[in-house]
C-alpha cells in the first residue's frame, strides 16, 4: 500500500522535463515539488515535509547528482528510495549511482507513463519496507531505531557513542521508573564495581543531545537522593 498522501522530489535542471514528470505523477494523486539544483533541495530538506521518494538528474549545475547522493545519505537515515534519471547510460555511472545509494538508474528518454510506474513500484516497495523494518520508540520529537541503534530527530541522525546508546535505550525501556546510578551502572556496563560517576557524565551528554534546556530537563528528570527517571509521558 502506498502513503495516501505520496511526496516526491524531482531535482532536474531541464524544467521541460521535470514540468512533464510532475504532471505525469500529479495525474497519479502524487504531490511534487521541482528543483533546478541539488543545493536548493538540500536546503529544502532542511524545512520542509520530507519526501516519500526522489527523482534526481545527474547533470545538475553546481553540485552533480553523485555529490547530492553522498551528502543525502551520509546526513540522513531514511531509507527514502531514489531514483536516478540520465542520459549517461555507461556502466560504470549506473555502477557508481547504485553504489552511492541510488535505487534505481532509468536513462533519457524515458517515457513518462514508465517512469510514473516505476515511481510507483518504489512507493509500494518502500512503505511494506519501512512498516515491517523494526521496533521503533518514539518520544518527543525524537525516534529511537531499536534494531540499528540509531536515534534520529525526525530524519536527521543525532549521533550517539555505543554507551551514551546503550544508557538512552534503558532509560527508556524502564520509563516512569526511579533507576538508581548503582542500578543504570550494574545492568548497562555489565558490572557491578566501578566507578558509578560516569552515569552521571553520560547522563549531562544525552541531555546535551536532547533536552532543549538541560538545566530543566523534560525527558530525563533527576529524582535527587534517589536517581534518574525517563518521563513516560513523552513517549508516544
Amino acid at each position: 500500500m502506498i502513503n495516501s498522501n505520496p511526496y516526491v522530489y524531482i531535482i532536474e535542471d531541464e524544467e521541460s522535463i521535470s514540468r512533464l514528470v510532475a504532471i505525469y505523477l500529479n495525474k497519479s494523486e502524487i504531490n511534487t515539488k521541482c528543483f533546478i539544483t541539488a543545493e536548493d533541495a538540500l536546503k529544502e530538506l532542511e524545512n520542509d515535509k520530507f519526501p516519500n521518494l526522489i527523482i534526481l538528474d545527474l547533470n545538475l549545475p553546481g553540485m552533480s547528482g553523485f555529490e547530492f547522493l553522498e551528502k543525502f545519505k551520509k546526513k540522513y537515515t531514511t531509507t527514502t528510495p531514489i531514483l536516478i534519471v540520465s542520459a549517461r547510460d555507461a556502466d560504470e555511472d549506473i555502477i557508481k549511482g547504485l553504489g552511492f545509494g541510488a535505487d534505481e538508474f532509468v536513462t533519457k528518454p524515458f517515457s513518462p507513463s514508465v517512469q510514473v510506474a516505476k515511481v510507483q513500484a518504489n512507493l509500494r516497495r518502500e512503505a511494506f519496507t519501512s512498516a515491517k523494518a523494526e521496533e521503533v520508540i518514539n518520544f518527543g520529537e525524537y525516534t529511537l531505531l531499536l534494531s540499528s541503534c540509531v536515534l534520529k530527530k525526525g530524519t536527521v541522525k543525532i549521533p550517539l557513542s555505543t554507551k551514551e546508546y546503550q544508557v538512552l535505550e534503558y532509560l527508556i525501556k524502564h520509563a516512569g521508573k526511579i533507576l538508581s546510578p548503582e542500578n543504570i551502572y550494574s545492568d548497562v556496563w555489565k558490572v557491578k564495581f566501578g566507578d558509578i560517576t560516569a552515569v552521571a557524565v553520560y547522563i549531562q551528554r544525552l541531555r546535551k543531545k536532547i533536552e532543549k534546556d538541560i538545566a530543566s530537563p523534560e525527558y530525563i528528570i533527576t529524582e535527587f537522593g534517589n536517581g534518574y527517571i525517563f518521563n513516560k509521558e513523552k513517549i508516544h
